[in-house]
Order: C-alpha cells, then sequence, then structure tokens
C-alpha cells in the first residue's frame, strides 16, 4: 500500500514537473524572415510587436506569460498585432526587413535592444514605431501594451493616406 502511494505520489510530481517546463517552453512565433511579417503588416494596416528577450530573464517571463500570450490567444487582437520574439544573445538565422541575413543576437543589438524584456513595435517597412523597455508598472503594462498598438496603428495608416 505504502509502495502504491510512494509511485503515485512520484507520477504526480513527474506530471506536474512536466506541466511547468511545458508552460516555460510556450513562447510566440520566432523571427525567421521580417520580409514575411512585413507583407502581412502591411496587407493588415497592423503593427508587428517584437519582445526582445532572454530565457534566463524573470521579467521578460512575467511580459511573455501575463501579457503577451494572452493578447496571442485572444480573438480580438489577432488583426489588431503581429506578435513575434527574437531571443536576445541567440545565434539563430534572421532576414531582416531588406532581406540582408543575420542573426538575433546582431538584429537585437542593431536596434538596441540591450536591456531585456524591450518591445518594439515596427510597421512594414521596419521602421520603428515605438518601444517600452522594461517591465515598467504592472498594474498597467497591459494599458502600455494597448497604447502602443493603437498608436503604432495610427501612423501605419497615416503612411497609406
Amino acid at each position: 500500500m505504502k509502495q502504491t502511494i510512494g509511485i503515485t505520489l512520484q507520477i504526480f510530481v513527474m506530471c506536474i514537473s512536466g506541466l511547468v517546463s511545458t508552460a516555460r517552453a510556450e513562447g510566440l512565433p520566432s523571427v525567421q524572415d521580417f520580409r514575411l511579417e512585413a507583407k502581412e503588416s502591411v496587407s493588415r494596416q497592423s503593427p508587428i510587436m517584437v519582445l526582445f528577450m532572454s530565457s534566463s530573464c524573470h521579467y521578460c517571463e512575467i511580459v511573455l506569460q501575463d501579457f503577451l500570450l494572452p493578447m496571442q490567444r485572444d480573438p480580438a487582437y489577432k488583426h489588431k498585432v503581429i506578435l513575434r520574439q527574437i531571443e536576445v544573445g541567440s545565434k539563430a538565422r534572421l532576414t531582416d526587413f531588406n532581406g540582408k541575413v543575420t542573426t538575433q543576437n546582431a538584429f537585437a543589438n542593431s536596434h538596441q535592444a540591450w536591456s531585456v524584456p524591450t518591445i518594439i513595435l515596427f510597421d512594414g517597412k521596419g521602421q520603428v514605431l515605438t518601444s517600452i523597455v522594461g517591465l515598467l508598472t504592472v498594474d498597467f503594462y497591459q494599458a502600455y501594451l494597448d497604447n502602443a498598438i493603437d498608436e503604432s496603428t495610427v501612423r501605419i495608416k497615416a503612411q497609406v493616406n
């Protein structure tokens, strides 16, 4: 009986550990080719919001888990913003807005995204529309994100007219 309880407890702990590591592994789509995001941005007239993060950054994880992933799942944001992430320090290949092959780390450096989390909103031409550096005040962070999206969208639509 004790052995059965012990085995059940071990299985339970393994399942919970698996859920925690799975939740932490979830993220936004990683950028591979900004030209694809740019086409989508132009056709939808919506900004590209990029989270520059580090997997070892606790605040990045809060921004990702508490704000950006819920936005990604929310149908109200589906056509408002294109959500992506870049791992600062990563040597993963990335094609920038101009078709130049680079790395996630080099792209982050070229946009001065040294402090993480940093969020930068781009238009379809690769122009920086606005940015948010740091977590700021957690209670108002969603409002900061929404304002950044709204302001960026207005700027994109003004370019078209």
